[in-house]
């Protein structure tokens, strides 16, 4: 039987000591990060030679006499911050080899590292009878726990979120049974007004969890602008900003978890539209030299698209049809929303209106996600055998 690997998260509840111990760790990894960035950038700009991870790996041991408080949380946490500088050069290099922007690692601010991994279970051990997690160097903190853990755990992520510390345990689980088969399939049609429009004509309200919480957000960040920089006043206010924020993902985190359950739960086979989020929210400030047109209106659809969070709703849709034995095809969309679904007729003026579709060859009349539902589930189904015939092959 094969193994996958889910993550849980935990909200940890440590005392005034484990909380400071917990952001003494973050900072500690922090410099790591940093002196082995550095040490790479030196090594290639003095004698053009490439640090490995494990050349920094085997210096490990050294520091425990100049740096008693790097050594003090164990080895597993440095090897998981050598790790993760490691896979930022791969993808520097991967982007290079691409032609894409390079982004090359950068050094890390104390504002911009607030997560630990812990690639093995070396130095941490948890009890879920108890409800702690042991940390060396921090001790045994106290956790909330929302279910059980779903398999062994094997690696472990530790992240500040403002004034609170989560915990991400990644399990080995085995790959269940599918669930029993409906028999039905659908087709999806995000969009912004309307989250996303199913081919059997249901149409699944947008919640906007940015829109309704902009209000709120634009007090605070109205706040965090009249703070001085470096004061503590600021501090908190970019504190009461970024919790405003967490609150806006958690909701959307939330209901999309929701809606891809019931996809799920629904449907043999749900076919989607292939969508290139990043592409569809690039900016288009342009250049000084060639700027951009309607960048407001961009922005606005911008902003619209990210809060509707269609990326994570169809990546919470695919990992749940994983689990489950369903099938997930994205298909080409274009010109799904022109076409009409009962005689195939394409014009663009077949769309009335953002929400209104009347063919006019045959008069059809539909709300218009829903007919480009209909559609992607058409041409979804149209692939499945091809699909299948592949999976045969390999």
């Amino acid at each position: 039987m094969g193994v996958r690997f889910r993550a849980v998260s935990v909200l940890l509840q440590p005392t005034a000591g484990q909380g400071a111990a917990l952001g003494c760790l973050v900072e500690v990894q922090r410099e790591v990060y940093n002196a082995a960035l550095e040490e790479r950038r030196g090594a290639w700009a003095t004698e053009r030679r490439r640090v490995s991870r494990f050349e920094q790996f085997g210096q490990v041991a050294g520091l425990g006499e100049g740096r008693p408080d790097v050594v003090e949380f164990g080895v597993c946490p440095l090897r998981g911050t050598l790790t993760r500088l490691d896979r930022a050069f791969d993808g520097f290099f991967r982007r290079v080899r691409a032609g894409d922007k390079p982004g090359f690692p950068r050094f890390r601010g104390r504002g911009r590292f607030d997560s630990v991994e812990y690639p093995d279970a070396g130095s941490w051990k948890i009890d879920e009878v108890a409800g702690r997690l042991y940390l060396q160097g921090v001790g045994h903190v106290r956790f909330r726990r929302y279910r059980a853990l779903p398999g062994a755990a094997r690696t472990l992520t530790v992240r500040r979120e403002g004034r609170r510390f989560r915990a991400t345990i990644f399990c080995a689980v085995a790959v269940p049974e599918p669930q029993p088969a409906t028999g039905r399939a659908v087709g999806i049609d995000l969009g912004v007004a309307v989250l996303y429009a199913t081919s059997d004509g249901e149409l699944v309200e947008n919640p906007k969890p940015l829109a309704r919480s902009r209000a709120r957000l634009a007090g605070a960040q109205a706040d965090l602008a009249r703070k001085r920089r470096g004061s503590r006043r600021r501090t908190k206010a970019a504190a009461r900003v970024g919790a405003v924020h967490r609150t806006i993902a958690r909701q959307r985190r939330d209901q999309h978890h929701r809606l891809s359950r019931r996809l799920v739960d629904g449907y043999d086979v749900i076919c989607h539209e292939d969508l290139n989020v990043a592409g569809m929210t690039r900016s288009a400030r342009g250049t000084l030299d060639a700027p951009g047109t309607n960048v407001a209106a961009k922005r606005g659809l911008n902003r619209s698209i990210l809060d509707a969070g269609w990326a994570q709703l169809l990546r919470f849709v695919a990992y749940q049809a994983e689990d489950a034995g369903r099938h997930v095809i994205a298909v080409d969309a274009r010109h799904t929303s022109q076409t009409c679904a009962a005689c195939g007729h394409r014009d663009r003026d077949n769309r009335v209106s953002q929400a209104e579709f009347r063919c006019r060859r045959c008069h059809h009349h539909d709300h218009a996600d829903i007919n480009a539902a209909r559609n992607i589930l058409r041409a979804g189904l149209a692939h499945r055998p091809q699909r299948e015939a592949c999976n045969r092959a390999s």
